[in-house]
């Protein structure tokens, strides 16, 4: 395996990700992990990641020094490329000019590490600091219009370190110089999502005894689909799958997922109608993070509530993603972008022990996953939808009057999509109600409602998203249509951030 040292970039995990989606099996650790672990599980090769530090600030993370002398190759990325330069000797100093966004790369030699890069290919840079010295040992193999030492590296040890990210998709060659590294490293691209289905699978059957009860969130999104998908594979017998309707709901959303469970999954299914008691508590409440504390607290409650139904519930099943983990940054170097309601564990007066097979995979390995299990591509390939529903997707306070309206609305974007067949060609689609009116003007009347954004994003695995370049005449057609069909909204708006450094959603 490769292991990845998480020194808190966004994209850290976008490593692991690439590096899996060629075959080759890699694992994430803390930048802090000792040699010996390292060891023990017979890594074959390490990445340094990037990070928000800076190696001169007196705090800087900074790996085991038996990490150097593991006897393996090394790739340092962005601030592990700073990192291994200040180490061995190297200087490096704040950039008078920060460096954000593309750049090209000129290959100055030839290496393993370039095997069908393309000499000035783009390169995706985000950093504020640059190495002004190389290390005794070290010789440049590429550079960028803004950086001398956009790539050096120790050939004689395979040491090899990046200015840019080569894990995010703007690189246009990154994917194949990190496949040039696992070669480099001696690894053969033989894993697959069958062989972790396999192994999470037997994990389950021997974590999960005769007696015990797995108490499963769903919600009919892809991630509970597939964690219910997996206990019902693994440990059908133990399985008790829960449906909350929180009122944040879409259209006739509640009424899809029981049919698809029980029609499409052969899960039975336990329905709470718990959306007058998270209403309330959103009741007045427009900070986007008590939203999702309040509701990520009320699911747990009830759950709670709900487990007292059934004898010997010892689990609660989540759908946790790896993206979740990244951007709450629990337990990491990460700076928090946003909370997600089902990371940080459980509260000490919960009961269960939290299962969660899904916390070391991406949202495509999710739908993968769910192919390899046999779901129909139907549920797989369902656009994301947040945990905290539609609470997330209203700017300001969240009442019955509102969501009707975002309701109504996104219906219309998700018919229109569909029936132009953009739908499967977009990663996530939805609409935002803002909390601002504007002016208009319907029939000779003077109108003062509710503006509402829609947002349309192309990705693949969501970490990084781009706005989705729909045709001219379907935006106009959906605004028409929202502006004629729904009370209340008299304006439309399409948001052409891409992530970063916007997130896809608004709250």
């Amino acid at each position: 395996m490769i292991v990845v040292l998480d020194f808190g970039s966004q994209y850290t995990q976008l490593i692991v990700r690439r590096l899996r989606e060629m075959g080759f099996y890699a694992e994430l650790a803390p930048f802090d992990v000792k040699a010996e672990a390292l060891r023990a599980k017979g890594a074959k090769g390490v990445v340094l990641s990037g990070g928000p530090s800076s190696v001169y600030w007196a705090d800087a993370y900074r790996c085991d020094e038996g990490v150097w002398n593991l006897g393996v190759p090394l790739l340092g990325v962005c601030y592990g490329m700073q990192l291994m330069a200040d180490t061995f000797g190297g200087e490096v100093v704040a950039a008078n000019e920060k460096e954000f966004g593309k750049a090209n790369l000129n290959l100055a030699t030839k290496s393993p590490l370039f095997n069908g890069v393309k000499d000035g290919s783009v390169v995706w840079m985000s950093h504020s600091d640059k190495v002004t010295r190389l290390p005794v040992g070290f010789e440049i193999l590429a550079t960028s219009d803004n950086s001398e030492f956009c790539v050096f590296g120790d050939e004689a040890r395979k040491f090899y370190a990046l200015q840019f990210h080569p894990e995010v998709a703007h690189s246009e060659f990154g994917a194949k110089i990190l496949e040039n590294f696992a070669r480099i490293c001696g690894l053969e691209s033989n894993w697959s999502m069958g062989n972790f289905a396999k192994k999470i699978s037997s994990e389950l059957k021997v974590r999960v005894k005769k007696d015990e009860k797995v108490l499963c969130a769903v919600s009919g999104g892809v991630d509970s689909s597939v964690v219910a998908a997996l206990l019902a594979h693994a440990v059908p017998e133990n399985l008790e799958a829960v449906f909350v309707d929180n009122g944040l709901l879409r259209t006739n959303e509640a009424e899809m997922v029981k049919q698809m469970f029980a029609l499409k999954l052969g899960v039975k299914l336990n329905f709470v109608d718990a959306s007058e008691l998270f209403l309330s508590r959103l009741s007045g409440v427009v900070d986007p993070e008590k939203k999702r504390k309040i509701i990520g607290e009320t699911f747990i409650e009830v759950f709670e509530k709900e487990a007292r139904k059934f004898e010997n519930v010892k689990y609660l099943a989540q759908g946790t993603l790896y993206t979740d983990i990244i951007e709450s940054s629990v337990g990491g170097a990460g700076k928090t972008i946003k909370s997600h309601h089902n990371v940080g564990g459980l509260p000490e007066w919960m009961k269960f022990e939290l299962i969660e097979p899904l916390r070391e995979i991406f949202k495509d390995e999710v739908r993968a996953l769910g192919l390899e299990l046999g779901l129909s591509r139907d549920v797989v390939f369902r656009h994301p939808f947040p945990g905290p529903g539609l609470a997330i997707r209203i700017m300001g306070e969240v009442t019955r009057e509102r969501l009707e309206i975002l309701r109504k609305a996104d219906v219309i974007l998700r018919d229109e999509l569909k029936a132009s067949g953009w739908y499967d060609k977009t990663w996530q689609a939805f609409c935002v109600l803002l909390n601002v009116q504007s002016v208009g003007v319907m029939g000779d009347n003077r109108t003062y409602e509710n503006a509402v954004c829609v947002r349309v994003v192309d990705a693949s695995d969501g970490m990084t998203a781009s706005f989705s370049r729909l045709p001219y005449e379907l935006l106009e057609r959906v605004s028409r249509r929202i502006i004629n069909e729904v009370n209340g909204i008299n304006r439309v708006v399409y948001d052409i951030s891409s992530k970063p450094p916007a997130t896809i959603e608004w709250e």
